[in-house]
């Protein structure tokens, strides 16, 4: 996940029928969070949803969290420590939140026997390898960021082994929140030509079409079809950041040869960003789902949405 939003409440209700079960959103102010309420609202299946942004609920204070966990049936945990380059100087601060906040949401709802899809990241991984990562592939974070998101993991897995659900997803774009996609469109009415890396590959991901797999998931967990444990939420196929530039470029009618390879070296940070953030997916079968979209497509229909152009 990348971006922080303005902080928000949201509670709704079903549009028919009485309710028959309540669904939460933690993190619901973030780039995810508010596509999660979005994609709920589209919904008319007897779900009642509660929102509760960074302002609403610090997941570090263990009795906000089971206050915040009561009657719920479903928790989607969308919060998160997201400043990967600031987790390097304040690794304990993001831990407290990527991995003691996310512990006390799963004691949370394993107490109550309710539902937790977590969302986590590519970071756990080393990003030094050449094929997709399988869902039982070893961890090795390359970071701090992902050294503390795999501490939430864990706690999820263990507390939660029939009801834990842990969600990966990389290379986050969307409507409300800073992210790559954005950028590149902001940069395109400002410059001649872009240099982007391209010696990292990865798999371009719509926030709103994770945000909807997520769900699908979550309703196949209460319907007791899917298998707890790791699911893989990133887009089919693969490409570069100097690829995603390029494509995003063309959707738009613009010239992508303004967009110019370079390489990661021209470009240092604080935290260390893995070479290879492909993720397999096949753990989706097991739930009676299919994979993600292939990333060009999904990025045309992101660039087609209103919600994200305006």
């Amino acid at each position: 996940m990348s971006g922080t939003s303005a902080d928000t409440t949201v509670t709704g209700e079903p549009t028919g029928g009485a309710t028959t079960q309540r669904w939460l959103v933690t993190g619901a102010g973030g780039m995810l969070g508010r596509d999660l309420l979005t994609v709920l609202g589209e919904r008319s299946d007897g779900v009642s949803v509660t929102g509760l942004a960074r302002a609403d609920l610090d997941i570090t204070d263990p009795a906000a969290v089971e206050a915040a966990v009561d009657g719920h049936r479903v928790v989607l945990n969308a919060a998160a420590w997201t400043d990967v380059d600031g987790a390097e100087s304040a690794e304990a601060q993001a831990t407290a939140v990527n991995g003691t906040g996310v512990t006390y949401l799963a004691q949370a709802c394993a107490d109550r026997g309710a539902v937790l899809v977590h969302v986590s990241t590519d970071y756990v991984f080393a990003g030094d390898g050449e094929l997709p990562y399988p869902e039982d592939a070893p961890t090795a974070p390359c970071n701090a960021y992902g050294r503390s998101k795999l501490v939430g993991e864990q706690a999820v897995l263990h507390l939660l082994p029939r009801h834990g659900y842990v969600v990966r997803t990389a290379w986050l774009y969307g409507a409300h929140g800073p992210n790559f996609v954005a950028t590149m469109l902001r940069l395109a009415g400002e410059r001649e030509h872009l240099d982007v890396v391209d010696d990292q590959r990865g798999q371009p991901t719509w926030s709103y079409a994770l945000a909807q797999q997520i769900v699908r998931l979550a309703h196949a967990a209460l319907a007791g079809g899917a298998p707890a444990g790791i699911y893989h939420g990133t887009a089919s196929g693969q490409t570069t950041w100097c690829g995603l530039a390029r494509e995003v470029f063309a959707v738009r009618g613009l010239d992508p040869r303004r967009v110019r390879p370079t390489t990661s070296d021209r470009f240092p940070r604080p935290a260390p960003r893995p070479a290879h953030s492909v993720l397999g997916h096949e753990r989706w079968a097991l739930a009676g789902l299919p994979a993600m979209a292939d990333w060009r497509s999904m990025l045309s229909a992101a660039l087609r949405d209103p919600a994200f152009t305006d």
